[in-house]
């Protein structure tokens, strides 16, 4: 019963200390990763602003998703209409009700602002009576320019440590067997 009790206590902290590195979320993000930032963090960013607006965009899970909101109030800008160019490229982005969120999933677009690099970006934003022109860089680092595979390392990481946790407990359960017979 000891021994089933150690294996059990060891299993539990193995899978415990290495079920969470490189976890991944519904649109492939790292989970333990650091927030996306404009230098070229975890996902490529798009910030800027003017004295009418302010704007954030993420280029992942295949589309640039783009919140805007009032710069004096941090009121978001709900319902408006957006278009982004770039390079000659013109794509208008999808208002989405239920995220608040402005998508823009144009394949060619996408394609060229996946490609490492800085991409200069002019957004014409148009809401209600006002319109504005937002100007700003998406910032794409090497490793974003193509998809990057992992190597499925942590489940032979995960499946080693488990294996070298059993034959610790059961090492050590025999010990104080051994022990106990002296």
């Amino acid at each position: 019963m000891k021994l089933l009790t150690t294996f059990l206590f060891a299993l539990s902290v193995a899978s415990a200390a290495l079920a969470s590195p490189g976890a991944h979320g519904p649109n492939g993000e790292h989970l333990d990763g650091a927030v996306a930032t404009a230098e070229g963090g975890t996902f490529p960013r798009i910030e800027t602003f003017t004295e009418s607006f302010e704007l954030v965009g993420q280029l992942s899970g295949g589309e640039l998703s783009i919140m805007i909101d009032r710069y004096e109030t941090n009121e978001p800008v709900l319902g408006g209409t957006l278009e982004v160019e770039y390079k000659g490229l013109k794509a208008p982005a999808k208002f989405h009700a239920d995220l608040g969120d402005y998508a823009i999933d144009n394949p060619a677009l996408l394609a060229a602002l996946s490609k490492p690099g800085s991409h200069p970006l002019l957004f014409t934003l148009i809401v209600g009576d006002e319109s504005d022109l937002l100007e700003g860089t998406l910032v794409v680092n090497e490793i974003h320019g193509e998809e990057h595979e992992h190597l499925n390392a942590w489940p032979w990481v995960t499946g080693i440590a488990i294996a070298a946790a059993i034959l610790a407990a059961v090492v050590f359960a025999r010990r104080r067997t051994n022990r106990k017979d002296i």
